[in-house]
């Protein structure tokens, strides 16, 4: 039976065994549940899940799936804490596999621990060792180390997998030397890396700008056979460029016999990276005729780079980014913005950021840059400050940012105007102390004024 290739006539099939009672079958009554899972009908899917009279184990882990598959997370989680009491008299409970399904949509701390904790209730062992693999990978996701170290120094039974999953852990948490220390201890342990572990490593070398050690993990793949992988290769092209080896990722880049998204973001910002906007481009523009469909950060890359480019290119990509629906994305919108910027044209970028429907830091700090080095820096804020404060206090309520950072200057045109407790250094007329006063009201409100009022009232008279 072909469900995907004729999903409305199979849902037509099972819909007829279900009027007939068929459903009441253990056997089918999970085949019907895992079709509506996987069709996401999640009306459909709880109907049928509560008219099958002997729900097993696996009754429970189709529905909880399914569920997750079309981010319903809460509902997914109110039918997980009712399975002990549902059934109870069957025998069912929670298995391995239920865990790990529930551990995968996990994206909170408190609900994290909670999980944990539910497993160890319900009977769940570290003995498991895929279970213990899904433990480290939620605590490395949710930068919980010493929960992620925790769980790993506990279980029974370790696997290339569990290695994985806490060198991952590190990179993600920010952690690369930890990483590595961990790959060392993996090797001296007899374990042996695979294709994800060195990629991973090659990452952390990567984000460290660690030359050195990349070097030997690009000498130990060579000797494995791992140069098929093609995160490891993109990685090892970011690698040479950020330490400032162009001509080795230009060279590794050539000796590829077949590309990838992956690969060519990263020769694309590399070239980007060291000022080659014209190589970034052609190599752009080939990835077009190759039939490489771009993904926002291709866009945010080539965007990046035709700031040294005739200001068509720029607008060219634009274009582009609009065609493909990507002109939303905050990357390239803020690459955009940046653009704009430093082609001197204010009002585009002014344009992309109004209709930007989320603005992130990166966003509000590129506009605020983008109008400083153009001179309008004074103009912008004076009349849009009060809608900026109002901004970041509804972005402080929804946890976007914890803590607005002030900064001592302010430049404008290239001219630099600093302050301290006492003084300006630097003339710069009532809309200067203006600003001033507008800044040290938002301040105000967030506790964090230590100068005195009276003494900056009386150096702006």
């Amino acid at each position: 039976m072909e469900e995907e290739g004729e999903p409305a006539a199979t849902i037509m099939m099972f819909e007829t065994l279900i009027k007939v009672g068929f459903n009441g079958h253990t056997y089918l009554g999970n085949r019907c549940l895992d079709l509506y899972s996987r069709f996401g009908v999640v009306d459909d899917v709880l109907e049928v899940f509560d008219e099958i009279p002997g729900k097993n184990c696996i009754s429970w882990n189709i529905c909880l799936k399914g569920l997750l598959k079309v981010n319903q997370f809460s509902t997914a989680r109110k039918l997980f804490d009712e399975m002990p009491e549902r059934d109870v008299n069957d025998g069912v409970r929670p298995s391995g596999f239920t865990f790990s399904i529930m551990l995968s949509s996990v994206s909170s701390a408190i609900y994290g621990k909670q999980m944990h904790g539910a497993i160890l209730r319900r009977g769940g062992s570290l003995s498991n060792v895929v279970l213990g693999n899904c433990l480290i990978v939620m605590y490395g996701k949710l930068g919980f180390l010493d929960y992620a170290f925790g769980v790993f120094f506990t279980m029974e039974e370790l696997d290339i997998i569990s290695w994985n999953s806490l060198i991952s852990g590190c990179l993600k948490s920010g952690y690369g030397e930890l990483a590595l220390d961990q790959f060392c201890l993996m090797r001296s342990s007899g374990y042996l890396p695979d294709e994800f572990t060195v990629s991973t490593i090659m990452t952390a070398c990567s984000n460290m700008q660690n030359l050195e050690k990349g070097k030997q993990i690009f000498a130990l793949c060579v000797k494995v056979g791992f140069l098929c992988n093609s995160i490891l290769l993109s990685a090892t092209i970011d690698l040479f460029s950020k330490c400032n080896r162009l001509e080795d990722s230009v060279m590794l880049f050539g000796e590829l016999d077949r590309w990838d998204s992956a690969i060519i973001n990263s020769m694309i910002s590399s070239y980007a990276r060291h000022g080659f906007g014209e190589d970034a481009m052609q190599l752009f523009v080939l990835s077009l005729r190759e039939d490489f469909r771009p993904t926002e950060f291709t866009l945010s890359s080539v965007v990046s780079s035709t700031t040294d480019l005739p200001v068509e290119c720029g607008s060219q990509v634009h274009s582009l980014a609009i065609k493909l629906g990507f002109e939303s994305d905050a990357v390239v919108a803020s690459s955009l913005i940046d653009m704009y910027s430093k082609f001197g044209s204010v009002d585009s970028a002014m344009k992309i950021f109004v209709d930007m429907e989320i603005k992130d830091l990166i966003s509000w700090n590129t506009i605020i840059m983008g109008l400083s080095h153009n001179g309008r820096l004074a103009y912008e804020m004076r009349g849009r400050w009060e809608g900026v404060v109002r901004v970041r206090k509804a972005m402080r309520q929804k946890s976007v940012v914890k803590k607005v950072t002030g900064c001592s200057w302010i430049g404008i045109r290239n001219h630099l105007y600093t302050f301290n407790a006492e003084q300006l250094q630097h003339h710069g007329g009532k809309e200067i102390y203006l600003l001033l006063r507008l800044l040290i009201w938002e301040m105000e409100d967030e506790g964090c004024v230590y100068l005195q009022r009276d003494k900056l009232d009386a150096a702006g008279e």
